[in-house]
This record gives structure tokens, sequence and C-alpha cells, in this order.
């Protein structure tokens, strides 16, 4: 078997370091953001004069104009953006917060009661001869890591959302420099929230597994059992992070966008849009906490599958330190890899026009991708033993270090290849919406009927490269070389969050400019950064339901381990029906989340309608209107209407594993994971392209982009429709999908020596 080349005391620096030095690099970025000074023009006072130094000279490079009162209505703008975000996370957190002290009592009583509450050692599951901790320890242990990812994914939201409400103005005055400017500074503040997770989320796992193997010693099997509680508290906290994001921003987008741009005909992000506001802080809360929490989840919950499965392989059974925690060295080494990639974006390459925005973008993954490739070859040489044994439904199997090497790699492969085909279809350079486009000139419904029919098309590609990587890697490692293969993609998070973070904070810039009255140039470049942000918006979506697929297969499968479960034979009638139920949900959990955004659209529409109709002056610009009111038409709606589907997602596998026991749940998590995914992928896609159809026509940049415009045109009012219709599929249902399918394979996991015990409760009944 050999030992691994890495001292086990090398791993246990290494790891925390990384984690520090993402920290670091993250306060970094920050640091160089916040000297772009915003407030400063209104500070009279006299030792202000070193801060307006700054702010002066900024304010003169706009074509000479020295214009204080734009500096001041950023500001003005920002701080209204950042006080709508965090009194909204603030409210969401509050009623999260409640569910989550109740979920965690749920977790300690059901897994308590496995024994009965014992606190007597038994012997372990996967080896009789052995004692392992009681199963009250493990439900503490599982409660307590449950609180501790839950907490994380809510800080990491909440991180992410300040930290673009932070940028987006300064982003804005940057364009006023040059477009390069602006592009860095919106990259810097996403990489200071891609940093900040990654490096957060790995040094949380990593102390919380050493403190708890204070108390857990040589049981390794429980130590890592307990520790899923994490990966389920980050998706937990995510499913409603997602949800309630993507239920706000789209409600107050749809609203603005129906009655401003159709009924009125005013630009987006115009100041007289009583929901402008509204639309600005929902890219925040949806696009950034939300998708910050949701890869988090991903992440805790690929390395909680593959640390469960190693824990009863050779490395868990030996004690092999430093082969156990590969998963962990795997992130670790990706946080270096991905500060290396970042410089090339700020530093060692300088944008100078428009055009280089996207390639820059794409460069980053594709040099993320080459590195991490390099990274994973030297971590399984030095970390891992030559050959090593895997556990595989109740054997042990045989693997070589370079096998679980090309296991991470597949799906690191598998993830660029998914972003580029997001991209391909998504982006308007490209054929796919170019074609969507054209097809406005006929009206909304042709459009409409274009971008399904692309939507559903872009998942071939996509879903042929998921069963690619998963029967490479199951073939190698069994079910760990699944949850590694999660990982491998998931390994370059840092860089993929940076450059999904970018896109919101853009649009924001955009938004910001728009209603600080700048001029159009300024607006033209704010609007490319914004195109360029969507497409990247998509591929960090792609990318989020690709690992949410594989991580969703590996969390099967340590709960098929776990539950006993040798074999799910399909032809049962106990599993048919759990597939049959399993994969409808996606249907019924997309048809609650649409619902929910059209009920407070319908309500956002009624009040800007209701603004326009009875301010006098409105239209004229002469008076302001009443944002507080819509701000909170959206507060209030998401907080309402995020419950109902976060209850179907939580309560089904509790239901079905009591009920209908473990049999049937592994078809509900089959039967989900299998729709779950071809709906995300189809809904993500369609919504972008649509939106960028819009933006096609709106920047009028080619001969064909002129014949279908300018703003206002009847294709341009198609497209418009296309991409309202678009709005909640590729930000509330599309991406909430990829949670529901991993957290209900989570939640069966943490709960599965509970559904093995006392599940079934119909079937013994009519037995």
């Amino acid at each position: 078997m050999g030992a691994a080349i890495l001292p086990d005391l090398g791993t246990e620096i290494l790891i925390p370091i990384c984690a520090v030095i993402g920290i670091a690099f993250a306060l970094f970025q920050w640091f160089i953001v916040s000297k772009v000074k915003v407030t400063a023009s209104r500070d009279t006072s006299p030792n202000a004069a070193s801060k307006n130094g700054y702010n002066d000279y900024l304010i003169e490079e706009e074509e000479g104009v020295n214009d204080h009162n734009v500096v001041a209505k950023c500001a003005e703008i920002q701080n209204a953006i950042s006080e709508g975000a965090t009194s909204f996370l603030f409210t969401e957190y509050k009623y999260v917060g409640i569910f989550m002290v109740l979920f965690a009592i749920l977790i300690f009583v059901f897994l308590g009661s496995v024994e009965g509450f014992s606190t007597s050692h038994h012997p372990c599951t996967y080896d009789e001869t052995k004692i392992c901790k009681p199963a009250l320890a493990t439900a503490l242990f599982s409660t307590i890591s449950f609180l501790l990812g839950g907490i994380t994914s809510l800080i990491s939201g909440f991180l992410g959302m300040k930290i673009a409400t932070y940028a987006n103005a300064r982003t804005t005055l940057e364009a006023r420099k040059s477009v390069g400017k602006a592009f860095i500074v919106a990259f810097r503040s996403g990489a200071v929230m891609g940093f900040l997770l990654a490096a957060n989320g790995l040094l949380v796992l990593y102390i919380t597994i050493n403190l708890f193997k204070i108390y857990y010693g040589d049981d390794w099997g429980g130590l890592f059992e307990a520790i899923t509680g994490y990966g389920l508290g980050g998706s937990s906290m995510a499913l409603f992070g997602r949800v309630g994001g993507g239920i706000y921003t789209k409600a107050a987008d749809v609203g603005a966008d129906l009655v401003g741009k159709v009924e009125r005909n005013i630009p987006e992000d115009d100041p007289r849009n009583p929901a402008v506001i509204a639309d600005n802080v929902g890219d925040n809360v949806g696009d950034i906490a939300g998708m910050g929490s949701d890869l988090f989840g991903s992440y805790a919950e690929a390395s909680c599958a593959a640390l469960v499965v190693a824990s009863i392989s050779s490395f868990g059974v030996n004690h092999e330190l430093t082969a156990m925690l590969y998963p962990l060295t795997i992130s670790s080494v990706g946080i270096l890899v991905c500060l290396l990639t970042t410089l090339f974006a700020t530093d060692f390459f300088e944008i100078k026009a428009v055009k280089e925005i996207e390639p820059a973008l794409k460069k980053q993954l594709i040099i993320s991708t080459v590195f991490m490739t390099v990274g994973i070859a030297i971590v399984s040489w030095i970390a891992l033993p030559s050959s090593f044994t895997i556990f595989n439904f109740g054997v042990q199997k045989d693997v070589k270090n370079w096998q679980l090497f090309l296991c991470v790699a597949v799906g690191l492969w598998a993830g660029l290849i998914i972003g580029f085909v997001t991209e391909y279809y998504t982006s308007n350079a490209y054929s796919p919406v170019q074609d969507v486009a054209d097809s406005c000139r006929t009206g909304a419904a042709t459009n409409v009927i274009f971008g399904l029919a692309l939507g559903y098309k872009s998942v071939i590609i996509p879903i042929f490269a998921i069963a690619v990587s998963i029967f490479v890697s199951f073939s190698f490692a069994a079910m760990y070389g699944v949850a590694v293969a999660a990982l491998g993609m998931l390994s370059t998070i840092a860089t993929g969050l940076a450059i999904d973070a970018y896109g919101p904070i853009s649009d924001n810039a955009g938004g910001i400019a728009e209603m600080a009255g700048m001029s159009h140039r300024i607006r033209e470049r704010t609007d490319a950064l914004d195109a360029a942000g969507n497409t990247t918006a998509a591929i960090g979506k792609g990318f989020a339901i690709g690992s949410a697929a594989l991580v969703s297969l590996a969390l099967f499968g340590a709960f098929v381990s776990r539950a006993s479960i040798t074999t799910v034979d399909v032809l049962t009638p106990k599993v048919f029906i759990g597939l049959l139920v399993g994969a409808m949900l996606p249907y019924w959990f997309s048809a609650m989340t649409m619902k929910s955004v059209g009920k407070a659209a319908l309500k956002m529409v009624e009040e800007v309608r209701r603004q326009f109709n009875t301010i006098p002056g409105l239209m004229e610009g002469t008076t302001k209107p009443d944002y507080a009111t819509c701000v909170k038409i959206s507060t209030d709606a998401s907080i309402k209407e995020m419950i109902p589907p976060g209850a179907l997602v939580m309560l089904t596998p509790l239901i079905v594993g009591i009920l209908l026991g473990v049999e049937t749940l592994s078809g509900v998590l089959a039967g989900s994971l299998v729709s779950g995914v071809q709906i995300a992928i189809s809904a993500s896609n369609t919504g972008g392209a649509w939106d960028n159809a819009k933006k096609y026509i709106e920047a009028g940049a080619s001969e064909h982009a002129r014949t279908l415009g300018p703003k206002g045109s009847d294709p341009h009012k198609a497209a418009v429709i296309g991409d309202t219709i678009g709005d909640p599929l590729k930000d509330t249902s599309g991406p909430s999908l990829n949670i529901l399918i991993k957290l209900m394979a989570v939640e069966s996991l943490v709960f599965a020596p509970f559904f093995a015990t006392h599940g079934g409760l119909l079937f013994k009944i009519l037995q």
C-alpha cells in the first residue's frame, strides 16, 4: 500500500495556511477597491483636503467636467441600495434563524432516538469488531456541525452582498476613466467574495474536524458521519437565500421592466421608475448572496460526501490523516491556483477596449483549469499512497493514486466544458442568441418559441459531460471518485465566484450611472461590462448545476451505504414509485417559485402604475418616486413566498423516509436528480439567452442588430417580453433546483440511521 509522501504534520499546516492566504488576499483586494473614494465630495471639513485631492482628480478625468454632484448622487444611490439589501437580509435571516434552531432540534431528536438516547458505546456499523461512540454523540455533533454549516453559509452570503454594494458605485466612477479601470474594480470586488467564501468554508470545516477529533479519537467513521451536518446546514440556508433572493430580485425586475420599458417607454434603470432601487437591491440579495450560499453549500456537501466514504475506506480504517484529508488539500491548492489566476486579470494584462472584456473572463476559466490540473497531479502524488482501497457498496475496491487524479481532473474539465457550452448558448456573440433576437421581428410569440428551443437544446452537451465524468470517476474509484470529481469541478470556486459576482456588480454600476444622470458614453461602458457579466452569470449557474449533479450522486452513494442498502432495484415497486415522485418534484418546486415571482410581480406592476398615475410631475422628473414602498413589496413577498418551496424540499425526505422507508427514498433521490438537472440547465440558459437577445438589440453593435432596433421598436418590445418571462427562469427556478437535488440527498444522508431503524412505517403496517 505504501504511505503518502506528505507527512501528517505537513497537511495540518498546509490546509489552514492556504485558507489564511485566501482571506489575506481577499482583504488586500478589498483595500485596493476602497481607494476609490465615493463620499469625499460631501465632506467639507478643513481636514478633508487629502481625501478630496484624490476625488477631484477622479472627477476631472471626465472630459474636464468637475462635477461634485455626480459623486454625491452615486454615494446616495449606493447607500439606498446597501440599506435595502442589508435590511432584507436581516429580515430573511430572522426567519431562517428560527428554522435553523427548530431543524437542529429535529436532527438531535431523530438521530438520538436511533438507539433510544443510549449513552453506551456500540459495535461500529461497518466493522463489528470495533467499538464506536454512542448514537447520542453523533446526534449532538451532527446538530453542532449543522448549525456551523448554516451560520457559515449565512455569513458567506452576507459578506458577498456587503462587498457588492460597496463596489457598485466605485465601478461607476471608474467607468469615467476607462472601461479597463471599471472592469478591474468590479472584478477585484468579485474576487474578494470568491476568496473569502472559499477560504472561510475550508477553514471552518478544517477546525470543526479537529475539534470533533478531540472527542471521537480513533472513531473516524463516527467523526465524519457527524460532519455531514455541515453540508446540510450550508445547503438548507442556501435554499432560502436562493429562493427568497430570487423572488425578491425578479418581482422588482419584472415590475420595473413591464411598466417602465414597455408601457412608459423610459430606459432601464431610469430614476423616475419607482421599482428601480428594489431592482438593484435584488441583484445583490439574489445573484450575490444567494449564489454565494449556493456554491458554499455545494463545496461543503462535496467535501462531506468524500470524507464519509473515505472514513470507511483504507484511509479511515488505517488512520492515514493526509490521505483522509485529500478533499481539503485539493480545495487548499485551489485557493493558491485561483490567486495566481486572478493576477492575470488584474495585474498582468490590461483591458483597453470593450471587446476584450468577455475574452478576459473566459481566460480566467481556462487558466485556472490548466493550473489546477497541475495542482491536482502534485497533490495526488504527494498526499495519497500509491495504492489504497475505497469502500464500494460493501466491498473494498483497489485504487491507484493516478486513478484518483483522473477522477478529480475529469470533474474539473467537465466543469470547463459546461461553462463554455453555457457561454455559447447565452452570449450574444454567437448564433443561438442572435437567432433568438432575429425571431423578435415577428413578435414576442416567436421569440418565446425560439428561446425555449434554445434552452432545451443547450442541455445536450452538459449532460454528456456530466455522464462521462460520472462513468470515468465511478469506474476508477466508486462513489468516492464521484465525490472528488465534484470537488474537482468546485476546486476553482474562488475564480468561479469572482466571475459570477462581477456580473451583478456591473449591472448595479450601470443602474447607478443611469440614475445619477451620467453621460451616454459612460452608460455604454457599463452596459458592455453588464452584457459580459450576464454571460458569466450563466456560466456560474452552469458550474453550480453541473457540480450539484455530481455532489448529489456522491451523497446518494453515501446515503445508500449508510442506510445499509446493497442494491437499488428499479424493477421493485417500492423504488419505482419513488423514481416517479422524485422526477415530479422539480416541476412542483418550479411551479411554486414561478408563481411566487408572478404574484409578487403583479403587486409590483400595480404599485408602479399607481405611482405613475397619481404622483404629479413623476414622468417629467420634477418629483421623486416612492422607492421605499416597492422595496417593501419585494421584501414582504419574498419572505412569505420562500416558505412553501423550502418546506417542500425539507419535508419530502423526512416524510418519504419515515412512511415509505429507505428504498423508496433512494428512488425519490434518483428521480429528482435526473429530472432536476435537465430543467435547471434549460431554465437558466433560456432566461440568459432572452436577456442577452434584448441586450443585443439595444447595443446595436452589428448591422443585423441595428435592423432590429433601436430601443422602443417593435422587435425590442418583443425582446423585453422574452427577457421578462426568462427572469424567474434564470434567477429563481433554475438556480434553486440545483439546491433541491443536493439538499434532499444530504438530508437523507444525515437522517439515514434513523430511516434505516424506524422508517417505512406504512409498509410495516400493511405487512
